[in-house]
């Protein structure tokens, strides 16, 4: 198996959260999302000072060296289509980047741990799991 982690976890610490997973060691390994990824980088170069800037910068690379990122390939791009429309036609569509971290994590038999437990449990399928609450 294995844990996706979804953009919300790695904001939450970020801004003070903490990345202990061992809660999910059950799951095996944890991996981010190339969208996840894309995610991250927007809010680096959206950064209001050099200083802000620098500093995400800095948090996303020491992601990156922690965690490995799981590409979108044609296997992700299959289930996210049958996802897409299945949910379109129950509407029960969620936002289109977490419709590719729900996609990244069901075609590598992975659960997804999100602050945003309504919207990734619209999928059918996957396992979401919530933060524990310090």
């Amino acid at each position: 198996m294995g844990l996706v982690l979804d953009t919300s976890i790695i904001i939450r610490a970020e801004r003070g959260g903490s990345l202990d997973f061992s809660p999910w060691a059950d799951y095996g390994d944890a991996f981010i999302s190339a969208i996840t990824v894309s995610e991250l980088l927007v809010g680096v170069h959206r950064a209001d000072s050099d200083a802000r800037r620098a500093r995400r910068s800095a948090f996303v690379e020491a992601i990156l060296a922690r965690l490995p990122v799981l590409d979108f390939t044609t296997e992700t791009a299959r289930v996210h289509a049958g996802l897409f429309a299945a949910l379109s036609q129950q509407g029960q569509m969620i936002g289109a980047h977490d419709l590719i971290i729900a996609a990244t994590a069901l075609g590598h038999g992975c659960a997804v741990l999100t602050t945003n437990t309504a919207e990734f449990a619209r999928v059918p399928g996957l396992e979401v799991l919530a933060p524990l609450v310090s």
